[in-house]
């Protein structure tokens, strides 16, 4: 993955880079969010479950391989395939065992495996959004929330899509009070993976809407909705949020985000008024 040369700050911000400065501006209607790392940090460090699980899977194979291999292979596909649906990593962790002459396990045993792993890092975390001992603003990219309420205030129509299975989408975006701004339109992975994608759901948006490119804008922190929302001539926002530290750019996520295609990357929404102003050409 290239690492890539700094573009234009977008004057009177900060952290607001500006990568293609000949997007057209002012005519958005409809805009996709990304879930986990684009608004909601409640599975923030989900990496760390799933790529310990998997080199442990492939470890049991015993090629002879070590954990510094295993982890370095398991690591690419994790992160390549970030932003589509869980089970694209899990169906990838079985081929890996396949191919090292093991027999492996359905990909949707897989799947459970690692989210039953994935509740104990994050029980706590729901638990506490819901009992009051946590508040959205806490669990959620900096400014997010606010940003969702100022374009639902401008009449934008706002749709939610995450690779995450369905139920819990709505579950955890429900604790960060999302159904306010989002309503119907929160999609989540399903049991039948090649029912729904971020691909299909922008489709969807243009056919029934009648879209053009740039009246809609999509916000994310994967390469996926990123990639999907160019090929259909929209805004694309690389959101490369550093997910623990709540604050600063993640580099390797910037580097993606710009490989995908990226219009403009933002480290969170801190600064969410001024690049409204920018997409609205108000300036």
């Amino acid at each position: 993955m290239t690492d890539h040369p700094r573009g234009v700050m977008l004057p009177g911000a900060e952290h607001i880079e500006i990568l293609n400065d000949r997007i057209e501006r002012g005519r958005i209607r409809f805009a996709l969010f990304d879930f986990d790392g684009t608004i909601s940090l409640i599975r923030e460090g989900w990496q760390n479950v799933m790529i310990p699980m998997m080199v442990e899977v492939l470890a049991e194979v015993h090629t002879g391989e070590s954990q510094e291999e295993l982890h370095t292979i398991v690591r690419e596909f994790v992160t390549r395939l970030t932003g589509k649906q869980t089970i694209y990593q899990t169906m990838e962790v079985a081929e890996q065992v396949k191919l090292r002459g093991g027999t492996p396990k359905d990909p949707t045993e897989y799947k459970w495996d690692y989210l039953n792993l994935l509740w104990e890092r994050i029980a706590d975390r729901v638990a506490g959004l819901k009992e009051g001992r946590f508040t959205p603003e806490e669990m959620a990219v900096p400014g997010a929330l606010e940003f969702v309420a100022a374009l639902k205030g401008r009449g934008v129509t706002l749709y939610l899509a995450s690779g995450t299975d369905r139920p819990y989408v709505l579950d955890e975006s429900a604790c960060l009070g999302l159904g306010q701004y989002f309503g119907d339109n929160i999609y989540g992975a399903l049991d039948d993976y090649k029912k729904i994608s971020k691909a299909i759901i922008i489709q969807r948006i243009i056919e029934e809407h009648h879209l053009h490119g740039s009246e809609l804008v999509a916000f994310g922190d994967g390469y996926v909705e990123i990639e999907n929302v160019k090929e259909v001539g929209g805004i694309a926002v690389g959101v490369a949020t550093e997910e623990a530290k709540r604050e600063g750019i993640d580099e390797w996520k910037r580097n993606r985000l710009i490989d995908a295609g990226a219009d403009i990357i933002i480290p969170d929404f801190r600064e969410g008024t001024r690049l409204i102003s920018h997409l609205w050409r108000e300036e």
